[in-house]
């Protein structure tokens, strides 16, 4: 006859289960938490109080909530399952983890509930990102190799004190890179104050960014402190700053040489501690050989330039931020988060994206309203269309054919990139290359393609 096994005392299997770094939970058969360790409060950021007595569905919001949940399955098969990846929704944040879960059952074999356990899996998925190419930091993530340049010297630029001009596409992202730069500063603690520059006129930009005191003008009841004065200790986001008007410039000048403003109606100089983020989507040089925006603002501004590209340079950052808006929209509208179809990723790829990363948002969230079921297909997707090659005489010789493809694609990298620097880089060729291939084809003496070129040795 077998000796039976001790029992082990429920106080010394609570001690057990707080002192393991792996999350456990139990359901009871309704799926009602009974019982949270310290693990897995910390790895979802959740206390033990607000998960007990809730569904694990309502608390933690995984991928398999919608794909099969585990511990039904676990149920309903009456056998454990092991090492399942999925992902918690818990936190606002997508956390990766690997799910084993197995029944409970009192010493009569009744089923009483179920337990899981989960390893927290983030470490492991950043390396995995690394070695895929994909690169994150902060909410930005990439696996473009142009933005990779960016983020690269994101932690030098925000530790220095020097003022920053970012210049992209309406849509980019520049206040989204703004306020990284910012958190990853030593003035994260201060404020980060944005200011559109474009969507005010000089009047009531001036009193935004000085304030005003009391009685300066009719409706002035009583003392304004200005953006400056708020972003002190912290940081002034310039958002736009290539529209406003050269005499303004002057006054914004000023205060940027000398770290001192005056609210309108005073007559006191107020000294300031703000480091300047400023933005625009013109070409500020252009601007300035122009005669719109003074040389001397651009060179003040200009001590650190990063440059966005547009989303049509960098596809392959398409897939990750349509995961990230879905995720995003239906942990907002507390939904299942539906899967992508390939058909609509593949016109999600195609579309050229002139609106940018912004114009990519609104059309997922527009398909996602469009949904009603798991998965979103390209008929949510309205008003979006792959772009069409024109049919062209396929009777010619193989040669011809070539050309007349190739001239096709540099002619819309060209209309697409407006240069043909960008165009080449956009290619993926150098820009000699590109200059020969274009003058092979015909194209450097084709109406509405003549861009600047740099003179090169090697371009007769």
């Amino acid at each position: 006859m077998d000796t039976p096994h001790p029992r082990v005392p429920c106080d010394t299997v609570t001690t057990i289960l707080e002192s393991i770094s792996d999350g456990v939970f139990t359901v009871d058969t309704d799926f009602t938490i009974t019982s949270f360790n310290r693990a897995a409060e910390a790895i979802t950021g959740i206390p033990r109080e607000q998960a007990i007595g809730r569904t694990c569905r309502e608390v933690l919001n995984t991928s398999f909530c919608t794909t099969g949940c585990v511990l039904r399955r676990t149920l309903a098969e009456e056998r454990p399952l092991l090492n399942q990846s999925g992902y918690f929704m818990a936190r606002g944040d997508r956390i990766p983890v690997s799910i084993s879960t197995a029944l409970l059952r009192d010493s009569q074999g009744t089923v009483l509930g179920m337990v899981e356990t989960f390893r927290d899996l983030t470490m492991e998925d950043r390396l995995r990102r690394e070695l895929e190419g994909t690169v994150k930091v902060g909410r930005i993530i990439t696996r473009s190799p142009l933005m990779r340049r960016v983020l690269d010297v994101l932690p030098q630029i925000a530790m220095s004190k020097s003022p920053v001009l970012i210049e992209g596409d309406t849509g980019t992202g520049k206040e989204l890179l703004a306020r990284e730069i910012h958190l990853l500063s030593e003035r994260r603690a201060g404020p980060f104050v944005p200011v559109n520059c474009g969507a005010l006129p000089d009047t009531l930009l001036e009193s935004e960014l000085f304030g005003y005191k009391a009685g300066a003008f009719t409706g002035a009841v009583r003392d304004k402190p200005g953006l400056f004065a708020m972003a002190h200790g912290g940081t002034l986001f310039l958002d736009e700053i290539g529209e406003i008007s050269p005499s303004f410039q002057v006054k914004l000048l000023r205060v940027l040489q000398e770290g001192r403003f005056t609210r309108l109606g005073d007559v006191r100089e107020q000294e300031v501690d703000v480091r300047i983020i400023a933005a625009t989507n013109k070409d500020l040089a252009d601007e300035v050989a122009a005669g719109r925006f003074r040389q001397d603002l651009f060179y003040r501004i200009n001590v650190v330039p990063l440059s966005i590209p547009a989303l049509s340079r960098r596809p392959e950052d398409i897939p990750l931020l349509v995961e990230h808006f879905v995720e995003r929209f239906a942990r907002l509208a507390g939904r299942p988060i539906p899967q992508i179809s390939p058909a609509a990723l593949s016109l999600l790829l195609s579309h050229p994206w002139r609106g940018n990363v912004r114009e990519l948002e609104n059309a997922v969230e527009r398909a996602f309203v469009l949904s009603t079921g798991p998965v979103l297909n390209p008929e949510q997707f309205p008003g979006l269309a792959a772009p069409t090659l024109p049919e062209r005489d396929t009777s010619g010789d193989f040669q011809t054919l070539m050309d007349d493809a190739a001239r096709e694609i540099i002619a819309e990298a060209l209309t697409r990139e407006g240069s043909r620097n960008a165009a080449a880089q956009a290619l993926g060729l150098h820009r000699t290359t590109l200059y020969r291939k274009m003058k092979d084809l015909g194209l450097d003496r084709t109406p509405g393609l003549i861009f600047p070129v740099e003179k090169h040795p090697d371009i007769s």
